[in-house]
């Protein structure tokens, strides 16, 4: 059995009207994936006024509105392994 430190919980929050659930959902299914042993939980919260932001922990890592673009997977996956497994190898996404 694989020992799990599952502590960290994401939170993709994304506008229902502007339709950015596939985005907000290929986001999270890429940290499913890349982090199982790491994260507790990666939660979509809908809203709108065209929100697109991602929560580490209760700690905003990124926001469409600030960076005035949508994030890149990749960049969303750094931020994360920073903050909670810095040894990790993230492959090509660390390119």
């Amino acid at each position: 059995m694989v020992s799990r430190n599952n502590s960290h919980k994401v939170e993709i929050k994304y506008c229902v009207r502007c339709r950015f659930i596939l985005r907000a959902s290929w986001i999270a299914q890429e940290l499913l994936m890349t982090f199982p042993d790491e994260l507790s939980a990666v939660c979509l919260l809908p809203g709108d006024g065209g929100i697109f932001e991602v929560h580490l922990d209760g700690k905003q890592l990124f926001s469409r509105k600030v960076a005035g673009r949508f994030p890149e997977t990749s960049e969303i996956k750094q931020m994360i392994r920073d903050r909670i497994a810095p040894e990790k190898d993230l492959g090509h996404s660390d390119n």
